[in-house]
């Protein structure tokens, strides 16, 4: 579906960048702009700055960008169309009539009406006499009938294809069902449910949709838990049960380790708990929380496993930004069998009483050792600093080593030292592996979105600064088409940016990102932003010619090597003009004193 250019402005104007952003980052002023942790990766100083003016946000750590749509296509995992739906709801605007719509979308919507009615379904059956099974469990587990209701509990029949009739009723194809990951395909090419005999347990997103199912099984069959596949509407690790309900609580989320422990605890009246589904924490899924609350309260069971998914999920938590403090149950091996035992008052006051992370990880560390020998205290001491080593505050390091010092006899001011340098080498090593990064990444190592750029860097660098100063200057577009065309482009990635650039500028308009973002990735669109972010152009007519120039020289090159070896060496070849000669002599010339200076703008 193409949107109007009119449209897209208007709704860029109505939806400023800052005001969206700061929906989900905490933002603060930066220069002319904001700046703040970055959504999409972990990081505890910022580097995600959101430029006011020119409306574009870049990050500096993970090279995420691109304007307000694709900000809302990354945060929400959604495509470009449903990204400009959203942003219409905002801003109050009607989307414009749907002539042609976007594949992708309405496979989305698709497989949203289909689970939307599979969940129906599933409930239905629950409260039917052909799940009476289902429900004896739920009511076993000491869920009420409203509890059941509102988290849209149900089951699904120990049939193969009692799904697949009913939605094929309602007018959903066996395909659209395997789309979905509610049906598949038999060795012989039949079909059939993905669920059967288990109570299910819908997935439903931040906005209300159901994007997936969790099912679990009432008999000894394996797997006990089982999810939905990856869909265009739902990735496992990106999502998180009852968020939905939960993300409006307050500014503490209670995680546990699955549904049950979650459902129990809203029953409770604790409805800022939320699970993981079935699998280990994320690194989205942290990032995810980071949105919504300031601190998490860890709440996974109390076997061995749940202490070591703990240690695991503290790293992530604390990575994400979060404060994190974590939960030890006495007296029940997880939250559901906790209330269930001692009542939520009991539950409520353990949450109030929970330590925090430092606290747990050493509780676990010393458990590990035998203090009364010394090569074993100096062995958990290590440790221990390792973790000292790890806070951001002063305050906390002071409180953690002084009370590691009383109690193992020893100096506090040595816990200290040891800590901070433990603390250095680790940022020297941290600096050293971002200084390895910047330098692949200036090199076009390992880059996804234009390849070419390892092999062809000069040329491509040229692309991508020629690209900047037309971007800024539009105007500049007639001595350009004189100088250069996009097939004189070397990478594939910059000629098509190049040409998309000139057609919405021939067309009347100026350069926008919105205008690209239908035509380019996210990734791609922040490799633009990067673009603009990192060439500083002058916007002069000389500085077109220099850069056309090198694009020039570079795609000649490519054609015919020898022949600008040739006139490298002095002499031209036949076929080339004198004007032609002399404008690679003189970027030959450029390019030897820019590496004689030990650098250059390509």
């Amino acid at each position: 579906m193409a949107i109007s250019e009119a449209y897209l402005a208007e709704l860029k104007d109505r939806c400023d960048l800052e005001a969206v952003v700061s929906r989900y980052v905490n933002l603060k002023k930066s220069g002319r702009g904001m700046a703040g942790l970055c959504p999409f990766h972990s990081e505890k100083t910022p580097s995600f700055h959101v430029m006011r003016e020119e409306q574009y946000f870049h990050c500096f750590g993970c090279g995420a960008g691109g304007d307000v749509i694709t900000f809302i296509m990354r945060i929400e995992n959604l495509d470009y169309l449903d990204a400009v739906r959203l942003l219409a709801e905002m801003a109050g605007m009607p989307m414009p009539e749907e002539r042609a719509d976007d594949g992708v979308a309405a496979l989305r919507r698709r497989i949203l009406e289909i689970n939307r009615e599979a969940a129906r379904y599933y409930h239905g059956v629950l409260v039917s006499e052909q799940g009476r099974r289902g429900l004896e469990y739920f009511t076993a587990r000491g869920l009420s009938a409203h509890t059941i209701t509102a988290f849209g509990l149900g089951y699904a029949p120990d049939r193969w294809d009692s799904l697949l009739k009913h939605m094929t009723e309602a007018g959903f194809t066996p395909e659209e069902l395997r789309q979905a990951a509610l049906a598949e395909t038999g060795r012989n090419g039949g079909w059939y449910d993905k669920f059967r005999n288990r109570v299910m347990f819908p997935i439903i997103d931040v906005r209300g949709g159901v994007v997936g199912f969790g099912g679990r099984v009432l008999d000894e069959s394996k797997p006990k838990y089982l999810n939905s596949s990856d869909t265009p509407v739902f990735k496992k690790s990106r999502c998180l049960y009852a968020l939905n309900a939960a993300k409006s609580s307050n500014e503490t989320l209670i995680l546990c380790e699955g549904y049950m422990d979650v459902i129990a605890m809203h029953q409770a009246g604790f409805t800022n708990a939320i699970a993981t589904l079935g699998t280990a924490l994320t690194t989205d899924q942290a990032r995810l929380m980071a949105r919504y609350c300031k601190q998490i309260i860890v709440s996974y069971d109390a076997d061995e496993a749940g202490r070591i998914a703990a240690q695991r999920a503290i790293g992530l938590l604390d990575e994400a930004g979060l404060g994190v403090r974590v939960l030890r149950i006495e007296g029940g091996k997880d939250p559901d069998e906790f209330i269930k035992t001692h009542g939520a008052d009991k539950f409520r006051m353990m949450l109030e009483k929970c330590g925090g992370h430092v606290e747990f990880r050493l509780t676990q560390e010393k458990a590990k050792y035998d203090l009364s020998r010394p090569e074993q205290k100096v062995a958990f001491l290590k440790k221990a600093v390792e973790i000292l080593a790890s806070l951001s505050s002063p305050l906390e390091l002071e409180v953690y080593a002084s009370r590691l010092a009383h109690e193992l006899e020893i100096s506090k001011d040595s816990l200290i030292m040891e800590a901070a340098a433990v603390k250095k080498r680790g940022g020297q090593n941290r600096e050293k592996a971002r200084l390895r990064k910047e330098i692949s990444s200036a090199q076009g190592a390992g880059d996804r979105v234009n390849p070419e750029k390892v092999r062809h860097l000069r040329a491509a660098n040229a692309e991508e600064e020629l690209i900047a100063l037309l971007y800024g200057s539009p105007a500049l577009l007639r001595q350009m088409d004189a100088l250069i065309t996009p097939g004189d482009f070397v990478t594939v990635f910059n000629r098509r940016v190049y040409e998309a650039l000139r057609a919405q500028i021939t067309a009347g308009g100026g350069a926008e990102l919105s205008m690209l973002n239908a035509q380019f990735t996210p990734d791609e669109i922040a490799r633009i932003t990067g673009m603009l972010v990192k060439w500083k152009v002058s916007g002069t007519s000389a500085e077109a010619r220099d850069l056309a120039g090198v694009i020039k020289f570079e795609s000649a090159l490519q054609r015919n090597g020898q022949a600008i070896a040739e006139a490298a060496a002095g002499s031209a070849p036949e076929d080339m003009n004198n004007e032609e000669f002399r404008n690679m002599i003189k970027v030959i010339n450029r390019a030897k004193t820019e590496e004689k200076n030990g650098g250059g703008n390509c």
